[in-house]
């Protein structure tokens, strides 16, 4: 009986036991289902992905056969260079450029004995065939810290430049030829008038000897442009050194004040400046400049009008400052004030400005002029300060004469 209830006791254990295998086995199996399943997403994942990589592969190997295509038959030259500045690579052209190959050799060791021209920032290559000028431009690679270095010649392009500079000054100088033929004619014409009125039997020795002025008025103002103009070719500045601008504008002033006495006008000259204030210049050459724009201003005022000079200090800039009560500029382009034969008074040569702008260049210097907002016209003519005396206030509030 014991043995009996032994043998179904064991035999519920036995069952038990296989019920949990059973539930065991089962759920190891859908585990194993779920993960074949996450195995077959896997693979299905990863063939995308490598077909997403093959297809880039092939992108790039077509792009990398594009860019080398292009490389070779690029007009350009092309350098490649590494971060220590070697050649790492170039293209035909680059070779054909540097007529050789440099891969290896330092950047720095080829560009050496390269002239490089401040003009237009390009490179002549001296030693070689036909010397070509080379434009040169950089482009960093900051993935791997090297350079890209393009190489244009430029040498046909400059030498269209030269030829159209020389040709544009052979035209300028054919306009000038021409303005000044124009302006040389008419007071020759009415020399040669006076002249030949000369010849007339009977003439009375008082219309003689007016004809004789007439005509030597007419000679002297030929000599006048002539002078001019040869002024403006071979520019006026020679023998240059340190002016004081207070002596400078007392041999101006003692010019222009017997003519405005003359005319019945104001002479007004402000010098605010401290005491010896120099400029670097020719005497003759900036006193000249200066009596022209200040007789210019003449030219244009009424007569009892203003003609004023002022001169102060502007940073390291000496200003002379000319202003007039006439009528200003008429709408005349102030660009074109300075332009050689081009005038807006009767019988102006239309040098005088131009000379006075060449001396403000050659002296580092400048030049402008405009209209006042208080009606007439004014000029100013700057240059370096070379040299300064002590300063105090009363030196800085100017003397007034």
């Amino acid at each position: 009986m014991a043995k009996t209830a032994s043998n179904l006791k064991d035999q519920e254990m036995l069952e038990a036991a296989f019920e949990q295998f059973n539930t065991v086995s089962s759920q190891l199996i859908d585990a194993y289902r779920q993960l074949e399943v996450q195995v077959n997403v896997l693979n299905a994942q990863l063939d995308e992905a490598n077909n997403q990589l093959r297809k880039q592969r092939d992108e790039n190997a077509e792009l990398a056969e594009r860019l080398g295509m292009l490389l070779e038959a690029l007009p350009a030259g092309v350098v490649q260079l590494s971060a220590d500045g070697v050649v790492v690579a170039e293209n035909p052209a680059a070779r054909l450029l540097l007529q050789g190959a440099h891969g290896g050799e330092p950047w720095s060791a080829v560009m050496a004995g390269w002239v490089h021209s401040e003009l237009d920032g390009t490179y002549i290559l001296p030693g070689l065939d036909n010397a070509p000028r080379l434009a040169v431009q950089y482009q960093d690679l900051p993935a791997s810290g090297g350079r890209i270095v393009l190489l244009h010649d430029v040498s046909r392009l400059h030498h269209l430049t030269v030829e159209l500079a020389h040709q544009q000054k052979l035209a300028a100088m054919g306009g000038m030829a021409a303005s000044l033929a124009h302006q040389l004619r008419t007071p020759l014409a009415t020399a040669m008038l006076y002249t030949a009125n000369l010849k007339q039997e009977g003439l009375p020795p008082e219309a003689r000897a007016r004809f004789v002025d007439k005509s030597l008025a007419r000679m002297k103002a030929l000599e006048g442009l002539i002078q001019n103009m040869l002024g403006f070719v071979r520019g006026q500045t020679s023998a240059l050194e340190l002016l004081d601008v207070d002596a400078l504008v007392e041999d101006v002033a003692a010019v222009l004040i017997p003519q405005c006495n003359e005319r019945g006008m104001i002479w007004d000259c402000n010098k605010l400046l401290p005491s010896a204030i120099t400029v670097m210049g020719d005497r003759k050459a900036l006193q000249g400049a200066l009596v022209s724009l200040l007789e210019n201003a003449m030219h244009f005022s009424p007569e009892g009008g203003r003609i004023g000079l002022q001169v102060s200090l502007h940073g390291d800039q000496v200003c002379f400052r000319v202003e007039d009560d006439g009528a200003g500029l008429n709408g005349a382009d102030p660009a074109r004030l300075f332009e050689p034969f081009f005038t807006t008074r009767p019988g102006g040569t239309g040098l005088g400005l131009s000379i006075v702008k060449k001396v403000a260049e050659e002296l580092a210097g400048s030049v402008v002029g405009g209209d006042r907002p208080e009606g007439g016209a004014y000029f100013e003519l700057s240059l370096p300060c070379r040299g300064m005396g002590a300063v105090d206030e009363q030196d800085i509030q100017g003397e007034k004469k």
